[in-house]
């Protein structure tokens, strides 16, 4: 079985950073960046739950999904 990889990726200009994602992220991967906005601290432990997307007001975050072998 192929195991899933995970990419999250935020756009600065696009996020306000208000933090929601931080707070809401289950596996703390999302963590506070330079000039406030979001990081990705911990990629390897990203279930692609979508918590951070799907609550982000600004629409700035992506969570992509790929099987091994594949680009994300």
């Amino acid at each position: 079985m192929a195991r899933k990889r995970v990419s999250v990726t935020i756009d600065p200009r696009l996020c306000k950073k208000c933090g929601i994602c931080v707070e809401f992220c289950p596996k703390d991967v999302l963590g506070p960046g330079r000039d406030g906005v979001p990081a990705v601290l911990s990629p390897e432990s990203c279930t692609a739950c979508r918590l951070c997307e799907l609550r982000c007001p600004d629409f700035a975050i992506l969570v992509e999904e790929a099987e091994d072998g594949e680009r994300t």
